[in-house]
């Protein structure tokens, strides 16, 4: 059977080495060998997921070109650590359009090259316009997670398809086994967004909206953010936070979270980066909570506007705490929506995703 190379670049808690990371566990349980190759050695979704797990260089800096250098090197090191397969029977498996050189080394070795392709928004321009053309050249497959995706970055003559991210078999149990409520046991309202430490993620329109709603005293407001303590002390050091936020930072208990939240927000800017697809939101639609999300890309394939949430750009923070405020008023309404939101999360489930994957693999 086909040994399967998989090769992604930053091992973290974001949501493509969370995908890849289930991607590799089907793998495995059908029976086929797999490789993970990681840049660097962070800790992250990809860390104890299979014992066969190699590295190559890779190393972040504050100062973006050292960044891009060191990630040049990254893609020649990882060029060469892959000719080692030439002559066994391999697909390469690219996670993001970022692993270039291992593409490069793919496509030399004339072995099949699987994209699995979940971002929109690269920059610098003119590195995605790279990325595009090496894609375009190597790619024998590409997965895109979203209909939105595929629709704005598709390749002409490539075999591509959508295949829709799904949730870890545990989290999803633990998600449709909860229950949901409007309040919790103290009568608080309790408002949660998980993500990076970016701008462009929301994280200043959060604290603002928690300022906005910070007269209601039944409201609070959580932030995890996808970092390490220290950085959030650095980032923070500054800032005078709202009393109504509590931040936290990244625990692999992450189901308790979402057991106490009553509604869950995604503030990506969509002027600085449209969500592919929003995997903070199909967990929050498992556990039964309903979301505010951003109006275009991925968040509008998995939600319906007043059905399981409601879809508002992030710069409208006036109206996204009036809509906030209004909900931790009308338990009611929070229970419809909790009702639809837990429907609408079975559609994106593991045994189709199970499905298209072997389907790509075996055809």
């Amino acid at each position: 059977m086909t040994k399967i190379i998989f090769v992604h670049l930053l091992n973290d808690h974001s949501g493509s080495p969370k995908v890849l990371s289930q991607v590799i566990n089907l793998c495995e349980t059908e029976g086929r060998e797999v490789v993970l190759f990681t840049g660097g050695r962070n800790e992250g979704f990809l860390s104890d997921v299979t014992h066969q797990h190699k590295f190559y260089f890779y190393k972040r800096n504050e100062i973006k070109l050292i960044t891009l250098f060191t990630f040049i090197l990254s893609q020649i090191d990882i060029f060469f650590k892959l000719l080692k397969y030439r002559n066994e029977d391999v697909i390469i498996y690219v996670n993001t359009m970022l692993p270039f050189g291992a593409a490069l080394s793919g496509k030399l070795m004339k072995k099949p090259v699987f994209y699995h392709i979940h971002e929109t928004s690269i920059s610098p321009k003119y590195l995605k316009y790279f990325l595009r053309f090496i894609t375009f050249k190597t790619a024998s497959k590409i997965i895109f997670v979203s209909n939105y995706l595929k629709n704005s970055e598709s390749f002409k003559n490539v075999n591509q398809k959508t295949i829709y991210n799904v949730l870890p078999t545990e989290l999803s149990k633990k998600g449709l086994d909860s229950k949901y409520s409007p309040k919790d046991l103290n009568g608080y309202f309790n408002v949660l967004m998980i993500c990076s430490l970016k701008a462009y993620k929301g994280v200043e329109e959060f604290l603002e909206i928690a300022k906005l709603c910070s007269t209601n005293n039944n409201i609070t407001f959580t932030l995890l953010l996808n970092v390490k303590q220290h950085e959030i002390d650095a980032h923070f050091s500054n800032i005078i936070l709202p009393i109504n936020i509590s931040i936290k930072t990244t625990q692999k208990a992450i189901h308790q979270l979402y057991s106490e939240a009553n509604l869950v927000l995604n503030l990506s800017r969509i002027d600085q980066w449209v969500e592919t697809f929003g995997l903070t939101i199909l967990e929050a639609l498992t556990f039964g909570i309903p979301v505010i999300a951003p109006p275009i890309g991925g968040p509008s394939e998995i939600v319906t506007d007043g059905k399981e949430g409601y879809l508002i750009s992030s710069n409208e923070t006036d109206i996204i705490s009036k809509k906030i405020i209004q909900l931790s008023q009308d338990e009611q309404k929070c229970m419809e929506l909790s009702e639809n939101a837990r429907k609408r999360s079975l559609y994106f489930n593991e045994k189709t995703f199970k499905s298209e994957i072997l389907k790509l693999f075996n055809a």
